[in-house]
């Protein structure tokens, strides 16, 4: 009798509402029915998801995870620590999902895990913060901090707006940094509000604020600055450009690049998908070209 594919599910239980409580039945028989072999996992603890892949014995065919993107963080940490790169399945039952947004994989979690077992392998950028890996953002300033400062519970009752809500109450108090930024495309030095390095459709549920052309496998970042503003009537100017998902020259910095140097001579906190990524004065952000494969829908 021929050896059945071995499925590794790993999974966050409390991710987002708890959702995946009623369909985990549901999402197991689906790969059981593709012809899989089953290992589960509920995920215990920050980091667990971690060492889970990257300890993961041989013999297994297949990844899928099931949380927000920060266990889809911890997954790919863990992949990337290994020899041997298996494929990834993503099932999103977070708060806001941008990477799976970005993928166009359902927030219906029975889809999801179907194009888990039955999609296509699509072979994606990942990039390096310092050695440290992150799947489509590392930013600091303003908002940045929100994803891993709002209280879970208050993530789960009021989704978005948890968000917006925690990141209007920074507005009075924001946060500079003298900055010099440099790569083989620009180098700039100023006072800035926020940075963030991207390589995705999607940044806090907001579609096309870094640009309608993103290619998940191009083997660069998109890059966006905003400077900081000197008075309440440029401040409410960025704004209006953030909300109107415009780029407005004056006050931001767009480009593209596949390496990238940040220095500042403060500690600046950096996000990296969502999570606290530490503070730093300086940072090497790059592109590493096609290097995670991910399950995608044929």
């Amino acid at each position: 009798m021929e050896d059945r594919k071995k499925l590794y599910f790993i999974y966050n239980p409390h991710a987002g509402r708890e959702q995946i409580r009623t369909k985990l039945s549901a999402i197991l028989q689906i790969f059981s029915s593709a012809g899989y072999e089953l290992t589960v996992y509920p995920t215990k603890e920050s980091q667990d998801a971690v060492r889970q892949i990257r300890d993961l014995p041989p013999g297994y065919d297949l990844v899928v995870c099931s949380g927000g993107d920060g266990t889809m963080d911890e997954v790919v940490e863990g992949m990337m620590q290994r020899e041997e790169k298996l494929p990834i399945g993503y099932i999103p039952a977070g708060t806001v999902n941008d990477f799976a947004r970005s993928l166009k994989i359902p927030r219906d979690m029975l889809r999801a895990a179907r194009i888990a077992v039955g999609g296509r392998d699509f072979p994606c950028d990942m990039g390096t913060f310092n050695q440290e890996h992150f799947v489509y953002i590392a930013a600091f300033g303003i908002f940045t901090d929100v994803a891993y400062s709002t209280r879970q519970n208050m993530k789960n009752v009021l989704g978005h707006m948890a968000y917006l809500l925690e990141g209007v109450k920074r507005l009075t108090n924001i946060p500079s940094y003298h900055v010099r930024f440099s790569s083989e495309e620009l180098a700039e030095e100023g006072d800035f509000i926020f940075g963030m390095v991207t390589n995705s459709r999607s940044v806090g549920g907001f579609k096309s604020i870094i640009g309608r052309k993103v290619q998940f496998d191009d083997g660069v970042f998109e890059v966006t600055f905003i400077r900081t503003p000197k008075n309440p009537v440029e401040l409410q100017e960025i704004l209006g450009a953030i909300i109107l998902k415009e780029i407005d020259s004056q006050y931001m910095y767009s480009f593209r690049t596949s390496r990238l140097c940040v220095e500042c001579d403060d500690q600046i906190p950096w996000t990296l998908d969502g999570e606290y990524g530490g503070e730093c004065k300086s940072a090497v952000i790059e592109n590493h070209q096609r290097a995670l494969k991910i399950r995608v829908d044929s």
